[in-house]
């Protein structure tokens, strides 16, 4: 019994049966490209079966035939209509290619039938599951598009391949079962409805990534859908991929969609033979490719900190530490910027302030309530001979390298040498050119936040660093090549 779906008439002939899946991206809105194949290409699959002789067609149609993309969709029976307006081409161009199925049937003793399988994943699903992992691994995976509640009908890959089964077994068996599943449409289904973001988050999960849990309402994102579409309509001749933030697929993520397999059940003896949890499981296992690269013990950022002290109070490891580093440098602020004396005034008060703390802190008891108070011994203030020599050897080490730095530029030769000490200078008179106020309102958030939002994202922030860096050292070798020509 072949399985054919091409569409010229050689490839039909001595086949019995035929299953027509062929069909487009459905994430992609062209109705041209959906009609050409959904549509034309439908008829030439029924033409050649009838100039074939062939005896049965399966069609693999889609539950959106009767989706609107407005209203959601709860048990959908398929006495459904076809609706006035569809969510998008695939949709509208897939509810012709079945009509014109249906429509077929009984045609020179063809039998057909349809097979509506509601959202389907498995092994080897480009779609669904690889555009998943893509957005966990660039942070987009934590999103919920509305109150994450509607339900959805997903059905695995094998159990669709079941309902094709069932149907062609049906239609081949003869007599009144085959007569009256002959012309029929019927939604194949896992049985087993769920909320749409729970089964993203065991997919996202079950991969090693974040599973969503921030909230954004549908009437914030489909105006930016909208626009997204429209700039893809603009730019797609030159080359932009196609988006997967657009209209029908935010109307697709937030409704209510699914559907009754109560008349495959009857007519065609059909129940899911592979539950949703073991394809879930089957379906994470096959996209070992795909996983999280687990992080190591240590994350980049505390090492460039020192994976000390200062890396638990920039990172918030010790929130203690960190709360009373938050409330020194309030005091600062406060002392140095914010209460307009001069230098001398907030440096004599900020030392009075200090020597207080430290009598204040001497005289207390070792406890107080329960409360211990651990003192600050003398040797805390004090530098060692050792760490003075140090000391006296980085900044004499710092003076001669600044020399060195200087000599070379006198000979003129060092290109490289000379534009890195360009980009410095200019950076410092930017720097210089800013209050210290300024400063330090941007730079206190920056070293307390900023090193922590890169351990959350250091994969992303390298990736961006690094192409920054590639076209950075593209611009330098061209620019140092127009220098040494000259």
């Amino acid at each position: 019994m072949p399985v054919l779906c091409l569409h010229s008439p050689p490839a039909f002939e001595g086949a019995e049966v035929v299953f027509h899946m062929a069909a487009p991206d459905s994430s992609i809105n062209n109705y041209q490209l959906h009609y050409s194949v959904n549509v034309e290409g439908t008829k030439n699959v029924i033409d050649a079966c009838i100039e074939c002789k062939v005896k049965r067609l399966i069609y693999t149609s889609s539950p959106s035939v009767v989706f609107d993309g407005v209203h959601g969709i709860f048990d959908g029976m398929e006495t459904m209509s076809y609706p006035e307006k569809f969510n998008d081409s695939y949709s509208e161009t897939k509810a012709e290619g079945e009509k014109l199925v249906l429509k077929a049937n009984g045609k020179d003793g063809l039998l057909t039938c349809c097979i509506r399988p509601s959202s389907i994943f498995g092994p080897g699903d480009r779609l669904l599951v690889p555009s998943l992992a893509s957005a966990a691994k660039a942070g987009k995976s934590k999103y919920i598009i509305g109150d994450g509640n509607n339900l959805y009908d997903f059905t695995y890959v094998e159990n669709v391949a079941y309902g094709h089964v069932c149907a062609e077994r049906t239609l081949a068996a003869g007599g009144p079962r085959a007569e009256k599943a002959a012309g029929q449409a019927y939604f194949i289904t896992n049985n087993e409805p769920i909320k749409f973001w729970e089964f993203v988050s065991l997919i996202v999960e079950g991969l090693g990534y974040e599973r969503p849990s921030i909230h954004i309402p549908v009437s914030v994102m489909m105006p930016i859908a909208h626009l997204v579409e429209l700039t893809y309509k603009v730019f797609s001749r030159y080359g932009m991929r196609v988006p997967q933030l657009t209209p029908s697929r935010i109307r697709l993520l937030s409704c209510n969609r699914t559907f009754s397999c109560t008349k495959a059940r009857v007519q065609l003896d059909y129940e899911p033979i592979v539950p949703l949890k073991e394809g879930l499981k089957r379906t994470i296992d096959s996209y070992s490719h795909l996983r999280a690269v687990p992080r190591s013990g240590t994350s980049k950022a505390s090492v460039i900190l020192g994976s000390g002290k200062v890396a638990n109070t920039l990172l918030w490891k010790d929130k203690k530490q960190t709360f009373t580093v938050l409330l020194l440098v309030a005091t600062l602020y406060y002392y140095l910027f914010a209460s307009g004396y001069t230098f001398i005034t907030a440096m004599a008060k900020l030392i009075s302030l200090a020597a207080m703390f430290l009598f204040v802190h001497s005289v207390l008891p070792n406890e107080i309530f329960g409360i211990k108070f651990e003192k600050v011994p003398p040797s805390y203030f004090h530098l060692s001979e050792g760490k003075a020599h140090h000391l006296a050897y980085s900044v004499t080490s710092s003076w001669n390298s600044t020399i060195d730095v200087l000599k070379s530029l006198c000979k003129g030769k060092d290109w490289p040498l000379f534009l890195k000490v360009v980009v410095i200078l200019l950076f410092l008179n930017l720097l210089g050119a800013v209050s210290l106020q300024s400063i330090f309102k941007i730079g206190v958030p920056l070293l307390f936040f900023g090193f922590v939002a890169y351990e959350k994202w250091e994969d992303e922030i390298d990736g961006l660093s690094s192409k920054a860096s590639s076209r950075f050292m593209k611009l330098k070798s061209s620019a140092i090549q127009k220098f040494s020509k000259h």
